[in-house]
């Protein structure tokens, strides 16, 4: 049996159907689902998010030393349940990921999921801030080329200084939107995102530093002066912005992650003073 025949045979079975609320979309492709696992050893305790059917649970399974699969739709809890209940490496949670603590789960775990695609930005953020180190993900395309830009680039966006702050991250395959159930109306990235023993630049203060970057993209076509002026006085920002010879005029979009630094860390040294 295929693992599409597989796919539909349960979803008859339990008379199940995508919930596009939840962003579902069960992907069938073999290749695909076994370049996500690739990197899981038989020494490795993985958490997968939403594992839907348990399509790739039951790969992992075969591979890692135990799985912990997150999953928030209720019916799909019931499948997994059953068809995993003679495994006794496999621990199937009811939850939404973003209200629960990794670390305290299992901090060393490596994460792999296939995310929904309207929160996939919001799960980034929780896992990059958590102490998971290895992460691989199917999210859409689009996303996907955004978080592994180069910041200065124009794919580049709020997302991947935040992913370039805290990890490496690289595209290792792209997945044709004729490979899920239903089809979605974009294509998909596989993603590897491996966290950095040391974050690239050195921030005061990391909240300023995200909302400076934060504010900068939600007005990209602004100049980094008018973009900023809404959250650091302007004549402040002058001096900031001249001190760190950075041209008034550039827009945020062309920083790199060390001149955001650098502005943040300015104004925070500033506020000190004050």
């Amino acid at each position: 049996m295929t693992i599409l025949e597989e796919t539909r045979f349960i979803m008859n079975k339990y008379n199940v159907h995508p919930n596009k609320k939840l962003g579902q979309n069960f992907l069938f492709d073999e290749d695909s689902l076994e370049t996500i696992a690739s990197e899981v050893t038989k020494n490795d305790t993985v958490i997968e998010i939403g594992p839907g059917l348990g399509t790739l649970t039951a790969i992992l399974a075969e591979k890692a030393n135990k799985v912990i699969a997150i999953e928030l739709d209720g019916k799909m809890v019931e499948i997994l349940q059953e068809r995993f209940k003679l495994y006794n490496n496999v621990q199937i949670i009811k939850d939404d990921i973003l209200h629960i603590d990794i670390d305290k789960i299992a901090p060393k775990a490596k994460i792999v999921a296939n995310l929904p695609y309207y929160i996939t930005t919001s799960i980034i953020t929780k896992l990059l801030k958590s102490n998971i180190k290895d992460i691989t993900i199917l999210i859409q395309k689009e996303v996907a080329e955004r978080i592994c830009a180069e910041p200065g680039t124009k794919k580049a966006g709020a997302i991947t200084y935040f992913v370039k702050y805290y990890a490496d991250s690289a595209i290792i395959k792209n997945v044709p939107k004729e490979c899920f159930i239903p089809s979605p109306e974009v294509e998909s990235s596989i993603v590897r995102i491996t966290k950095k023993d040391k974050k690239a630049v050195e921030v005061n203060n990391e909240e300023l530093f995200f909302d400076i970057i934060k504010t900068n993209f939600t007005q990209r076509r602004k100049t980094i002066l008018n973009s900023l002026s809404s959250i650091i006085n302007k004549e402040v920002l002058k001096n900031i912005l001249k001190n760190s010879k950075i041209e008034e005029n550039v827009r945020g979009e062309n920083l790199t992650l060390e001149q955001f630094a650098e502005i943040a860390n300015s104004y925070e040294k500033m506020n000190e003073k004050e």
